[in-house]
């Protein structure tokens, strides 16, 4: 098992990552809630690594989650 020393212990700001996952984003979404939804599940996801944003894993899991209750409700008015 690996100690983890050649690892980052951050999310380091990573343009590549943050582009490729948004691209894979933009590439998905489509009409249906669950691509859309998946499609901004990866935005969230490339926030980890832009250095413009700050963000955190938890902060992602509690938005994603959001997310799922609100389409699970049938949106935000219901």
């Amino acid at each position: 098992m690996s100690d983890g020393a050649d690892q980052p212990t951050e999310f380091d700001p990573d343009p590549e990552r943050v582009a490729a996952l948004r691209e894979i984003a933009d590439e998905i979404r489509g009409e249906s809630s669950e691509r859309k939804q998946l499609a901004n599940i990866l935005y969230r996801t490339s926030d980890l690594y832009d250095e413009d944003e700050d963000t955190s894993p938890e902060e992602i899991v509690r938005n994603v989650k959001f997310i799922l209750e609100v389409t699970e409700r049938g949106g935000l008015g219901r």
